[in-house]
């Protein structure tokens, strides 16, 4: 500590050295080699993965491809569609941005704070995971419909889409996002600190870095899931055309009419539309990581 204070560290371009986050050494060794036991694992996963992951969407594609583009023109061509997409979409972003701070902020409270009732809420996080998505929805109509305890009538509006959104997606940054923070170094914090870093530079060339990885990781599920939620949404939000209808509901009215083809030419719109911004947030948190 005597010498990092003393020697070449103590200027601003050695204080910010000093303060970086530490770089995990890469690992020498043979590259792109697999055990006969780890080839076997690696197939199994990859038929695994095939069968309920790339088969399915490969049928979709075909399925949505088999009117060419004119299908694509069709179905986004639609007053009624295209206003379930964007209403979709951008009620999405908006909790996905939510999410990203108050998931980040309740994963630092989790980690780096103690309270009473830390262990009752840590538990309470993972109840929209386990909590049927249709039992949710009743539960936020009772809480939010018509004759609110609240006052909130919220019922049939695009805040009951947002709210519903929210409280699916709610655990996805927390639970990527508390791992990382728990096996952040606070010495090396602690060593900025002393070295004369004040609390926001340690924030955005420690913790953020650190972090961002696990933030967009958490972000890219928000997202994705909260494009094809259904069960919570159906009871809350009254699925009224041009106003809460999403696109999940869309694509179930194309079914229920015998429409295929629109229906997976929907669904793979909003396939593309996850992929860009799962692409999308992973170059910002990569470019996050590099300027930390």
């Amino acid at each position: 500590m005597t010498t990092a204070l003393l020697g070449p560290s103590s200027s601003p371009a050695g204080e910010a050295s000093a303060i970086r986050p530490p770089r995990r050494r890469r690992r020498s060794g043979p590259r792109n080699t697999l055990t006969p036991g780890a080839g076997l694992g690696l197939g199994l996963a990859m038929i695994w993965f095939s069968l309920l992951v790339l088969i399915p969407l490969v049928a979709i594609v075909v399925t949505a491809g088999e009117g060419g583009w004119d299908a694509y023109f069709r179905v986004l061509a639609s007053d009624q569609t295209w206003a379930a997409v964007k209403l979709t979409v951008l009620q999405s972003l908006k909790v996905t941005a939510v999410n990203v701070v108050v998931g980040t902020v309740i994963a630092w409270v989790l980690v780096r704070d103690r309270f009473p009732g830390k262990s009752l809420l840590n538990v309470v996080i993972d109840v929209p995971f386990a909590l049927p998505t249709i039992v949710a929805g009743l539960v936020l109509l009772s809480l939010y419909g018509p004759q609110s305890p609240l006052g909130l009538e919220w019922a049939n509006t695009e805040r009951a889409v947002l709210l519903a959104l929210a409280f699916v997606t709610l655990p996805f940054i927390v639970r990527t996002v508390q791992p990382v923070l728990e096996e952040l170094d606070v010495d090396v914090e602690e060593a900025a600190a002393s070295l004369g870093a004040s609390r926001p530079t340690i924030l955005r060339r420690i913790i953020l870095p650190s972090l961002a990885p696990a933030i967009a990781a958490g972000a890219a599920l928000s997202f994705a899931r909260a494009i094809s939620e259904y069960g919570s949404l159906v009871l809350l939000s009254g699925n009224l055309p041009f106003r809460t209808e999403v696109v999940s509901v869309r694509v179930l009215s194309f079914i229920e009419n015998g429409n295929t083809q629109a229906a997976a030419a929907l669904a793979s719109v909003m396939l593309a539309v996850a992929l860009v911004v799962i692409v999308g947030l992973d170059i910002v948190q990569r470019r996050v990581a590099d300027r930390g």
